[in-house]
């Protein structure tokens, strides 16, 4: 399989990220770990949705859009730079924030790119942005219906806690748990090949 990488988002990757957002609306799909760039859809132009980005990483206007620290990614194809998929990665989540259905990773791979062993690699990737970022124990969840994201969190060690149904949406909703350092040691053997993790593939687009 082609090694993929993370990337942060940048002005130059402006045509290529809204294409990723067109071909989902054409094939009716959920956009999910986008950072929001999905508000594009709706009037948000793509470097205002930038600018969104740097003002996250402020703790005063977080708190005031009652919202956590979060980093969105680009998954990227090394081969033809292809963007993948995306990602965003929370952390520093508050109790409160976890009880009222938080989660610590949301990721979303292009239809066009699905059933090829991605989501798996995305996952793995937000698993090592969480090891690097301090968390030790993080939850994601998923609907019930959703097999396909199931598979992909049982397979990268989710374990699963309780389901509930998720009062924003009454969705019947399966919450994991993850063992943050377990699961990178569980299948770093399995990845090693396929990711290219190095600080400089970490990278803005140039």
């Amino acid at each position: 399989m082609e090694k993929i990488f993370l990337e942060i988002p940048t002005i130059n990757r402006k045509q290529e990220a809204l294409d990723y957002l067109v071909e989902s609306v054409k094939y009716n799909s959920d956009l999910n770990g986008t950072g929001s760039m999905d508000r594009c859809l709706e009037g948000v132009t793509y470097e205002e949705w930038l600018l969104e980005l740097e003002k996250r990483e402020d703790i005063e206007y977080l708190n005031q859009i009652n919202r956590c620290k979060s980093k969105t990614f680009f998954v990227v194809r090394e081969d033809d730079n292809r963007i993948v998929g995306m990602i965003n990665v929370r952390y520093n989540i508050s109790d409160d924030k976890l009880k009222t259905w938080a989660s610590h990773i949301g990721y979303g791979i292009r239809p066009s790119e699905r059933r090829k062993g991605y989501a798996k690699i995305a996952l793995y990737l937000g698993l090592l942005e969480e090891q690097k970022l301090g968390e030790e124990r993080i939850l994601l969840e998923c609907t019930v219906d959703n097999i396909g994201s199931n598979k992909t969190l049982l397979a990268l060690g989710g374990i699963l806690v309780r389901e509930e149904i998720d009062p924003s949406d009454g969705e019947l909703t399966k919450i994991y748990h993850f063992d943050v350092d377990d699961c990178i040691k569980n299948y770093k053997e399995l990845y090693k090949n396929i990711i290219t993790n190095s600080e400089d593939k970490m990278k803005k687009s140039i």
